[in-house]
C-alpha cells in the first residue's frame, strides 16, 4: 500500500479532491464510508446476488414487528421474475413506463401499489435495485439488465418481503487530536443490537462461556444446540419452522484506527463479533488499493467511475451520481467489470473475523444455499 493508513489517506483526499469544502477531513472522512458501501454493493453483485439485493430496507425485529431497522442491503427471496425490453423508448425510465409492460409477463398490476421511482434518468444515472411496486408481502423490484441505443432490457422481480441475509457496513473517523473515534462504541452497540433482534436465531451463553443458538417453534419449546452447528442445520435445512424468520447477519468493518486490527480486537470489534454471524474486516491496504485505482493513480478500466466519483464531489455538482443507491450508469458497467476480473484479488481485501477460521468462499456458499431454497413453499405462497 502507498499509504501508512487508511487516516494518511483521508488527508491526501481532504488534500486533492475535498480542497474546496469547509472541512475537508471530514468531506473525505464521508467519501471513504461511501467506499465501504460500494465495494459492499458490487461484491455482492460479482457473487451474483444482484436480482435479490434490496437497498436501505426496513428490516422488523423478529416477534416484535412494531420496530424495524433501516439496513445498507438486505438479500430478499425472489418469488417470481420476467424481462421487459422497452424499444425505441425515450429516458428517463419510470415506473410508470415499465408498469405499462407487466401485464405481458405475467404479473397483475393490481396486487401491487405502484411506487414511483425512476430506473434511469436522462442523464443516465440508475437508480440500484429500483422499487417499482408494493404489497403487503412482497415488492416489484426492477434491474437494468441493458441497454442497446434506445432499447432497454429490464428484470422485474418480485421480491419477498422477508430476507434471509442482511449487510452492515460500519465504518467512523478519527477527530483531529483523537486517538480514538468517539462513536464507535454507540455505533458498534448499534449495529449488535440490530443484528441480535432481527432473526429467530437467538445467541446466548451458558454459565461456562459456551455460545449456543436457541430457536423458539410454534409449539413454544425451545431448540437449543452448539451455536455452530445450529447455524449449519438451519442453513442446511428445507424445514420452513426453522427457515421461515431465519435471517444470517453479515457485519462489514473498516479499520481507520478505531477498529484496531482483525487480529488485535478492542472492545468494539469483540461487541460486533459477538454479535453478527459473519462479521467481515475490510483492510487498509484493501480500501487503500481500490482508492488508488480508482482516483489517485487511476486504471483505465475505471475512468468513468473516477469522473462520476468526482463530478459527485465537487462544488459545483449538481447530482451525486456516485453511490450505492445511485450510480451513473457507464461508471457501473466498469465497476462490475472490474469487481469481475479481479475476484480473486478483492476477496483478499477482506479477514473474516467471526466466525473463525473461515473464508469468504463459505459465506458466499452460505448465501447462495440460502437463496436457492424453496421459499414459495417455506413462505406457504
Amino acid at each position: 500500500m502507498a499509504y501508512e493508513s487508511v487516516d494518511q489517506l483521508q488527508k491526501v483526499l481532504a488534500d486533492k479532491v475535498f480542497r474546496y469544502a469547509k472541512d475537508s477531513k471530514k468531506a473525505a472522512g464521508r467519501a471513504l464510508g461511501t467506499f465501504v458501501e460500494i465495494i459492499t454493493f458490487y461484491l455482492l453483485k460479482s457473487w451474483g446476488f444482484e436480482y435479490s439485493v434490496t437497498i436501505e430496507s426496513r428490516v422488523p425485529e423478529y416477534g416484535n414487528p412494531e420496530i424495524t431497522h433501516n439496513v445498507e442491503y438486505s438479500l430478499h427471496p425472489v418469488i417470481k421474475q420476467g424481462k421487459v425490453l422497452l424499444e425505441a423508448v425515450k429516458f428517463p425510465i419510470t415506473s410508470t413506463k415499465i408498469y405499462s409492460e407487466l401485464e405481458n409477463i405475467g404479473y397483475s398490476t393490481n396486487e401491487f401499489g405502484k411506487v414511483s421511482t425512476t430506473l434511469i434518468t436522462n442523464t443516465r444515472i440508475l437508480r440500484n435495485s429500483c422499487v417499482i411496486g408494493a404489497s403487503d408481502k412482497s415488492n416489484l423490484v426492477a434491474v437494468l439488465e441493458s441497454i442497446l441505443h434506445d432499447d432497454v432490457l429490464i428484470v422485474v422481480l418480485e421480491q419477498h418481503n422477508k430476507p434471509y441475509a442482511i449487510f452492515e457496513c460500519k465504518r467512523v473517523g478519527i477527530e483531529e487530536g483523537m486517538t480514538k473515534g468517539p462513536q464507535t462504541i454507540e455505533k458498534a452497540k448499534q449495529g449488535a443490537y440490530v443484528a441480535k433482534s432481527v432473526s429467530n436465531l437467538y445467541k446466548i451463553r451458558s454459565p461456562f462461556g459456551e455460545l449456543l443458538g436457541l430457536i423458539c417453534k410454534a409449539d413454544e419449546t425451545f431448540y437449543i444446540k452448539s451455536y455452530d452447528k445450529l447455524i449449519a442445520e438451519v442453513i442446511a435445512s428445507n424445514d420452513g419452522e426453522l427457515l421461515r424468520d431465519f435471517i444470517l447477519t453479515v457485519g462489514v468493518v473498516s479499520n481507520h484506527g478505531n477498529w484496531f486490527t482483525s487480529e488485535d480486537h478492542n472492545k468494539e470489534l469483540k461487541v460486533l463479533a459477538q454479535s453478527y454471524d459473519w462479521l467481515l474486516f475490510l483492510t487498509d491496504e484493501g480500501l487503500a488499493e481500490f482508492i488508488t485505482e480508482l482516483l489517485l493513480e487511476p486504471e483505465p478500466l475505471l475512468t468513468p467511475a473516477k469522473e462520476a466519483f468526482l463530478s459527485s464531489y465537487t462544488a459545483e455538482k449538481k447530482k451525486n451520481q456516485f453511490t450505492k443507491v445511485q450510480m451513473n450508469y457507464d461508471a457501473d458497467q466498469v465497476l462490475q467489470a472490474y469487481f469481475k476480473e479481479n475476484k480473486s484479488n478483492i476477496q483478499k481485501w477482506f479477514n473474516v473475523i467471526t466466525p473463525k477460521k473461515n473464508t469468504l468462499e463459505k459465506l458466499q456458499s452460505e448465501i447462495s444455499s440460502l437463496r436457492d431454497k424453496d421459499w414459495k413453499v417455506i413462505h406457504s405462497i
